[in-house]
């Protein structure tokens, strides 16, 4: 099995595991939108256990992404997101992005997004200081 194969025997079976379902397609409560486009991404933060983080999308858009396992990589001064999508640039599920953080010379650290919510004004407004992106 070549190691393109294995990825995506992996990615579907963490995502049955941990219940990803198809939801993302209809309009969320409060008019928030479910996708949003990787080129739109502005903007990040990340909660100090690693296991959330929220991103800006579209200049008001915000969506808070759950990692199957922290995220600690990102934390790391200097490091940057690789982001890859499988199909479009559009993501409104967890299978659609492969999100890894490098840090430096070394390899990309991979972080399993294992949920994607979209933020309603309200919500996004009421993050603390500190995490909102």
């Amino acid at each position: 099995m070549t190691n393109f194969k294995r990825a995506a025997v992996v990615g579907l079976a963490v995502a049955s595991a941990l219940g990803v379902s198809s939801a993302y397609a209809a309009p969320a409560a409060g008019g928030a939108a479910q996708c949003f486009n990787t080129r739109d991404w502005i903007g990040r933060t990340l909660t100090d256990d690693g296991k959330i983080m929220y991103i800006r999308a579209g200049g008001r858009s915000v969506y808070q992404l759950e990692f199957a396992g922290a995220c600690r990589a990102a934390q790391d001064i200097g490091s940057h997101l690789v982001i890859r999508t499988h199909g479009s640039s559009m993501v409104c599920t967890p299978l659609d992005l492969d999100l890894r953080v490098s840090v430096g010379r070394g390899m990309a650290v991979p972080c399993i997004v294992s949920k994607i919510t979209p933020l309603s004004p309200e919500e996004a407004s009421a993050l603390p200081k500190a995490l909102k992106p």
